[in-house]
């Protein structure tokens, strides 16, 4: 035998390949409660070093970089009073493993697709219940001899972390996606760790229903593609358990606004130019740059529920910005009128960053007042007037931050229109923050 197989090209996933994932994960499980940090990084350094020489396909050498980096990672993490545990990196590899190998084999009986390299929502499905099912497996194996964890948090970061090795194997990148994957999803898996903050399976597994269901209905109607459902899904699953349901779909009214008025005069957006690529369908990048600071304040609620209050207005302001902003777009450049500078009030072209125009003002306060409606309705608060004049605040105070950061920062290269999107959400739900200070 000459290194690893050389078989894994195109559709082929070959069985030798799959040999060697299976062996690794099911060795990796087995030795990871017994021996120290030190001796794994040596049998899994030199294992990487063999691999490299003797190899031409570097899969499941950079399988194993990866895992030489954790490792490295957790004895410095040691020396410096933190830890990335064990149980997190062998759930990390059985995911990039198990996980991987159950979407390739689903890819290839998948007649839609011609390239295995392909992502489809059956292989993502795939790779998300064998990679947390195995993950959790593993991360038992791990608890049982060493009763360092209790069962209830590794299912927890299982799911957290298959969802998030299904979203990196889903976005294209010139990175291996063993390598991707296998650190991806550990380093999500180690921050939620690290809260100490635990689920109830029960209650995760309907967190996790619920938002791949919609994510999915995204899917179908054209809204999102894969990664978007899948980011969805992540977000959905902590926004769920950190806080609750609701706040999950007052987030996803934003999508679902998005959506709608990215068709709206789509044929006329078209010929001037300015309209979303791919029919508005929406992406990885849409989700994370428009959603993760409430995502962030989801899990603030959950971890610090004394500061409820604040965190809950301030997320309305930071979904009223992003649905003010998405409206303010979509309707907003189909204006008869011709649209001005945010920054020198002079006449510009149409689609230009940082042009506003009065019906784009005005569809951006309607977007706001939209999400401080819903928030009251849903519960949210309890002083319902100020709450939606509050809401609105920051989600037409955050729009128009977006526009003046688009005008300058976006226009000179500093910011992409993702940058600008998570930055403008961030003040948005400042300013809504502050006002709640200032005046309940």
């Amino acid at each position: 035998m000459t290194g690893w197989p050389k078989c894994f090209t195109g559709e082929d996933i070959g069985k030798n390949y799959t040999l060697y994932l299976i062996t690794i994960a099911l060795v990796s499980m087995l030795i990871f409660p017994f021996l120290s940090r030190e001796i794994l990084l040596l049998i899994f350094a030199g294992a990487g070093v063999y691999g490299y020489i003797t190899s031409s396909n570097r899969n499941i050498t950079n399988l194993i970089v990866s895992v030489v980096l954790l490792l490295l990672i957790s004895i410095t993490a040691n020396h410096y009073s933190y830890s990335l545990p064990k149980y997190i990196i062998i759930s990390a590899i059985q995911i990039s493993t198990i996980g991987f190998t159950s979407a390739a084999i689903v890819r290839r009986g998948t007649k839609k697709d011609s390239q295995e390299n392909t992502t489809n929502l059956p292989s993502s499905l795939a790779l998300l219940i064998a990679g947390a099912a195995s993950a959790f497996i593993a991360g038992s194996w791990y608890a049982y001899w060493t009763a360092a964890v209790s069962y209830e948090l590794i299912f927890f970061i299982a799911v957290i972390g298959a969802i998030t090795a299904a979203l990196f194997e889903s976005i294209p990148s010139s990175v291996d996606r063993l390598f991707s994957m296998t650190l991806g999803s550990a380093m999500a898996m180690w921050i939620l760790a690290s809260f100490g903050y635990t689920v109830a399976p029960f209650h995760l597994l309907i967190a996790f229903i619920f938002a791949l269901f919609l994510g999915y209905l995204a899917y179908r109607t054209n809204i999102a593609d894969i990664s978007a459902v899948l980011s969805a899904t992540l977000m959905g699953v902590l926004i769920i358990v950190f806080s609750n349901i609701l706040w999950f779909v007052l987030l996803l009214t934003f999508f679902i606004l998005g959506g709608v008025f990215t068709k709206y005069k789509y044929n006329y957006k078209l010929d001037l130019g300015i309209a979303q690529e791919k029919g508005g369908v929406r992406t990885y990048e849409n989700v994370f740059s428009n959603s993760t600071a409430a995502l962030v304040l989801a899990i603030a609620c959950g971890i610090y529920p004394q500061h409820s209050n604040l965190i809950t207005y301030a997320f309305l302001g930071t979904v009223a910005t992003a649905a003010g902003d998405t409206l303010a777009s979509e309707i907003g450049t189909t204006a008869r009128q011709s649209p001005r500078m945010i920054t020198n009030l002079k006449p510009t072209k149409t689609g230009t960053d940082g042009a506003v125009t009065s019906l784009g003002e005005l569809a951006a306060f309607g977007g706001a007042l939209a999400i401080g409606i819903l928030g009251a309705a849903f519960g949210f608060v309890e002083q319902i007037i100020p709450a939606i004049l509050i809401t609105c605040a920051g989600g037409w105070g955050g729009t128009n931050i977006d526009s003046l950061l688009g005008a300058t920062f976006q226009k000179n290269g500093y910011l992409s229109n993702s940058g600008v999107n998570f930055v403008a959400t961030a003040i948005g739900a400042l300013i809504s923050g502050i006002l709640y200070i200032l005046v309940l």
